[in-house]
């Protein structure tokens, strides 16, 4: 393999054979490559892009540089849930104790907060004690002890994803489809899980602004995933308005246990998180369809059953059970305010990405990656698009760490929230269901 040979024959259009790629990759992690060298291979994909079978190849290459988990020793089914990233998208707290209540277990390497998206991470340490450092060998055994856990990547996980994540980064190739779906497919496949579920998110408060690129980058995915050898299934979901009520570490994890505990049912993330979970225990082969697994999740749910698995699981990984019942053991903000609708008429609009900004500001995000988040601080938004308001009704809640923090947010949030004199349609939480032979719009089709 020579290195310049690679770069020429992709900068002209040419497919890279799986083994030379892998060679390539290896080689860059190893240091026989340099970045100029590489860089200039980014940017070559970036141009002329890759085929599924070339994405496959470099999703392999990226594997083959580190450890992988195994779970085919446990004689129950494994699903993971993968969210391409959004504001107030707290689905996998809940996610995960639901599915597992449902005898699939969940292997779960999650993240930390991404520009103006919220990391699932940040948001289950805001649990006094709560532990996701973990190395695989306790990850095996929370999986076999309780079902599930949540963890962070180790350093021994893919680590050609991280040494070319952080070259993309400053050579203008993060948007490249092929280098975005190897990166985030890698990780998710040496996870081991049997099966696996996307959450493309698309919209202004996603990486994805239309959904035109959400489905192009879904597919790839999902083709990705299948010839791999992991069923895998993508749903595209609206974010152009925050998820839920809650935006913030603490605040999501309020509404995540008011959820489990049936005391606040926002429609929009009671619909994709009941999809979601629905599609895991169909490919794991607990149901037989889509309708079956929701019926079996809002048993589990109702039941109490999966609150119980979220307290088992908070437990298991350090953190303080009693939050369940006790939801002021979480940091609180010490001051709130309230931001009023502006006349009557509807909410027309959010502008979802300065939302997530706006956070990160207050301290709920990070500028940079040594940032200490403060996870008391965020929103909660009381009407959502298509909702009718009343001069003066609250619109949002916002909490903050001292008073001119919860003025300022204030006078921010009236840039953001976009009214309208007529009625304006609410969004659906989910648009399209993509799978390996099918592209399935309506929902009563899922």
């Amino acid at each position: 393999m020579i290195p310049y040979q690679v770069i020429r024959n992709k900068r002209d259009g040419n497919k890279i054979d799986k083994k030379i790629l892998k060679e390539f990759v290896l080689s860059y992690v190893n240091g026989e490559i340099p970045d100029y060298q590489m860089s200039a291979f980014l940017m070559a994909v970036y141009f002329q892009g890759m085929d599924s079978e070339e994405i496959l190849s470099l999703t392999r290459a990226y594997i083959a540089s580190g450890e992988t988990m195994n779970f085919n020793r446990f004689d129950f089914p494994t699903s993971d849930k993968h969210s391409t990233g959004g504001v107030g998208d707290k689905v996998s707290l809940v996610l995960a104790p639901l599915v597992a209540s449902c005898g699939v277990g969940v292997p779960m390497i999650s993240g930390r907060g991404l520009g103006h998206t919220g990391g699932t991470l940040d948001k289950l340490e805001s649990i006094p004690g709560f532990v996701t450092d973990l190395d695989i060998e306790r990850c095996c055994e929370l999986l076999s002890e309780i079902g599930l856990f949540v963890a962070s990547q180790t350093a021994k996980m893919v680590p050609a994803d991280k040494k070319i994540y952080a070259l993309r980064d400053v050579t203008a190739t993060v948007e490249s489809i092929p280098l975005i779906v190897a990166s985030i497919m890698s990780k998710k496949l040496a996870e081991g899980a049997g099966s696996l579920v996307l959450d493309v998110k698309f919209g202004n408060g996603a990486f994805m602004k239309n959904i035109q690129d959400a489905q192009t980058l879904a597919k790839s995915m999902v083709d990705v995933g299948n010839l791999y050898g992991v069923p895998t299934v993508a749903l595209l979901t609206d974010m152009n308005q925050p998820l839920g009520e809650y935006v913030g570490n603490a605040l999501e994890v309020v509404e995540s246990i008011k959820y489990l505990r049936t005391e606040l049912i926002p429609p929009d993330f009671h619909t994709v998180t009941m999809t979601l979970g629905a599609i895991m225990l169909t490919l794991s082969g607990v149901v037989e369809n889509i309708l079956q697994g929701k019926q079996m999740l809002e048993k589990k749910l109702q039941s109490g059953e999966a609150l119980e698995k979220f307290a088992e699981f908070i437990s298991a990984q350090g953190g303080d059970a009693n939050v369940i019942n006790n939801t002021d053991l979480l940091p609180t903000a010490p001051e709130c305010g309230k931001f009023p609708a502006s006349a009557d008429g509807f909410i027309a609009s959010f502008d979802t990405t300065g939302i997530g900004m706006l956070g990160v500001e207050m301290g709920a995000g990070r500028k940079k990656m040594d940032d200490i988040v403060d996870p008391r601080v965020g929103f909660r938004f009381l009407k959502k698009t298509g909702d009718k308001v009343c001069r003066g009704e609250t619109v949002a809640i916002i909490y903050g760490a001292d008073i001119s923090q919860v003025k300022f947010a204030i006078s921010e949030m009236e840039k953001l929230v976009e009214f309208s004199s007529s009625p304006v349609e609410k969004p659906r939480a989910i648009r399209l269901l993509i799978d390996k032979t099918r592209i399935i719009q309506s929902e009563q089709e899922m």
